[in-house]
């Protein structure tokens, strides 16, 4: 077990402004014209939120400000939001509030402070709504693994208020100690403790509505061929559960090198088994007031697609019926990403507005789409 680590004040190191450049606006265009290919149920439309967000990734929500990691980029971007009166939102340009970190894709909100991990460091900025333009973090914890395999990090504080943060396995499929789980933390660094076992890459979860059942995604090992195994959607309404990895993976798929006598009844399976390589990462339960009544208390998954299928797959949003503890009819939502075997873009994240519709982070456009439904359009 890490040991949390102290925390202390730093100050910014990035320089902090507006994205811009006729270049990033040129691209906006492109893929703004693209979106014309996006297939989706009748009476839902997709348009672009936000432009100029270069590798855009996980999201969260501020009062009044919505918050966006990345990966490769190594900034987190702020865009002010604005509610018309008839209580649609908007959002302004998008602000590189740091740059220069390392991986942080992680990003959560709470009072006030936005919660950043990077691949080792789970940074935090106080009262950063109101510090958009020369923020400063304090460092919570800095002694998670150093490792960049599967090292970037999903984030988000649960409904007992600790931070849970995955640990991702340094590999393809291994054994090594520390890895492959989920801690979780009190929101200073303390109390740190691993929640669940058996996780080889989630950079996605999120909770039941009213209730403290995590539901979180999970990567399938690669190199098993283009149908095996199945990437996951998984239950945890308790702390300690294994859930296979290294020795099984999917809906009972035995590892060729690392079952070491292990069978997969002694796991807890995926709640539902998703497509092979699809690559699930941000998921939400649909809790808004804009969508039809059978889409409510659905779970909406970004798939950010495969990188060495044959045939590739994913690069979509896809949604699965959740009744109790049941998950089912795993199928399509929204998809168009993937034409004749090429991606213009990625999906990342998913996340609710207050007006009820969703956005969508996509990493390679690096934009955020919104989409909405008007049953004039049906």
């Amino acid at each position: 077990m890490y040991l949390p680590g102290m925390i202390r004040a730093v100050s910014v190191f990035a320089v902090c402004g507006l994205v811009t450049g006729a270049a990033l606006a040129g691209q906006g265009h492109e893929h703004e014209d693209r979106l014309a290919d996006i297939r989706l149920p009748p009476g839902f439309k997709i348009a672009v939120f936000a432009s100029g967000v270069p590798n855009a990734r996980s999201m969260t929500l501020g009062e009044r400000t919505l918050f966006v990691g990345s990966r490769l980029a190594g900034s987190v971007y702020a865009l002010p939001l604005t509610t018309d009166a008839n209580g649609v939102v908007t959002a302004g340009d998008p602000i590189s509030i740091a740059t220069g970190l390392n991986m942080p894709n992680g990003v959560a909100y709470r009072r006030g402070a936005l919660f950043v991990a990077e691949i080792n460091r789970i940074l935090r900025f106080d009262d950063v709504e109101y510090r958009l333009d020369h923020p400063e973090f304090v460092v919570v914890s800095d002694d998670y693994p150093s490792v960049r395999h599967h090292g970037w990090k999903y984030i988000a504080f649960g409904p007992d208020d600790k931070l849970y943060v995955p640990i991702g396995a340094p590999c393809n499929v291994c054994t090594e100690e520390g890895y492959a789980v989920i801690t979780r933390m009190d929101p200073d660094g303390s109390n740190r403790e691993i929640f669940a076992h058996g996780v080889r890459n989630t950079v996605g979860f999120t909770w039941q509505p009213d209730s403290d059942i995590m539901w979180f995604t999970d990567n399938g090992r690669d190199w098993m061929g283009d149908d095996l195994p199945p990437c996951e959607l998984n239950r945890a309404p308790a702390p300690g559960m294994h859930f296979g990895f290294p020795h099984c993976h999917g809906d009972g798929v035995v590892d060729p090198d690392f079952s070491r006598g292990h069978g997969c009844d002694e796991f807890t399976p995926p709640a539902q088994a998703l497509g092979p390589h699809v690559a699930p990462l941000g998921l939400k339960f649909y809790t808004g007031d804009m969508f039809p009544e059978e889409y409510h208390g659905r779970i909406f998954i970004a798939e950010h697609g495969s990188w060495n299928r044959s045939e590739p797959i994913g690069y979509r949003i896809t949604m699965v019926d959740v009744e109790g503890e049941m998950a089912g009819n795993y199928r399509v939502f929204a998809e168009g990403w993937l034409n004749d075997g090429h991606a213009w873009g990625r999906p990342v994240d998913v996340h609710l507005l207050p007006d009820g519709s969703m956005l969508v982070s996509d990493d390679k456009a690096g934009q955020i789409y919104r989409i909405s439904y008007d049953a004039a359009i049906r």
